[in-house]
């Protein structure tokens, strides 16, 4: 799907599209941070892949952590609750994407 809204995958890493991302080893790494910034994309056809399943898994647990953060930053629909655990180690990732979208987006 190559109309797809994208807002950090062809700024940090060149791809295009959810498929070439999936494809792509830094594509898989970047995508939870594409979700949680980007409540336009449509997953569903990717729903059946485990990355697809971990980086939505993730940006929901980032979301309901700074879920006031990033609601204040980026306009977009809220993710669903997980207060699971997650790296706090990857705050400032989280905030220069969050920095990136509000600038450019």
């Amino acid at each position: 799907m190559a109309d797809e809204p994208l807002k950090l995958l062809p700024a940090y890493t060149g791809i295009a599209s959810i498929e070439d991302a999936l494809a792509d080893h830094r594509g898989q790494r970047v995508l939870w941070l594409e979700i949680l910034v980007n409540d336009r994309l449509d997953l569903t056809p990717w729903l059946h892949h485990t990355a697809v399943q971990a980086a939505y898994q993730k940006a929901c647990r980032w979301f309901t952590t700074y879920r006031t953060l990033i609601t204040a930053l980026v306009a977009r629909t809220p993710l669903p609750l997980d207060s699971g655990p997650i790296d706090q180690r990857e705050y400032r990732t989280v905030m220069e994407a969050l920095r990136f979208v509000s600038v450019h987006h």
